[in-house]
């Protein structure tokens, strides 16, 4: 699967982009530095009707615009504001990644807080999934086309 990167791991810069078409928008500051590159899978549409959102758990520093070719290790459930708003984990290819409870620690809290800046925004972390049910989740979001 092909993920765009639209935020850079060490920064609390968020990227805003029309996921869509790939236009820039906007940055904003946000409340946390984002533990790993963060973007979303293109040709996707999850429940909030935006792409798949994807960390990329690497040590290599990917920079926003750059499109990777990745392969799914498992899913973070995720809740925002009320909508459904899972995030695909994902390794670079040629990489072996696990998911231990150092990362799965470090997603929780980042996620629990990243939005603190913003009053009234509910973000609630569910369970960690595995490869398999990450990857049938994308490919229930997949865009069909015709």
């Amino acid at each position: 699967m092909k993920v765009f990167i639209e935020n850079e791991a060490g920064y609390s810069q968020k990227n805003l982009y029309n996921e869509k078409t790939r236009e820039y928008k906007k940055t904003v500051t946000v409340s946390r530095k984002y533990p790993f590159p963060y973007g979303f899978v293109l040709e996707t549409t999850s429940g909030d009707g935006d792409n798949l959102d994807c960390f990329v758990i690497t040590e290599q520093k990917l920079k926003t615009g750059q499109i990777v070719e990745c392969e799914p290790i498992g899913m973070m459930e995720q809740v925002e504001d009320g909508k459904e708003d899972n995030n695909i984990l994902a390794k670079l290819d040629g990489e072996d990644v696990i998911i231990d409870a150092a990362i799965k620690d470090t997603l929780t809290e980042f996620v629990s807080h990243v939005f603190d800046h913003r009053p009234g925004k509910v973000v609630r972390v569910g369970r960690f999934l595995n490869k398999k049910d990450a990857e049938k989740y994308i490919n229930q979001c997949l865009d069909r086309v015709g």
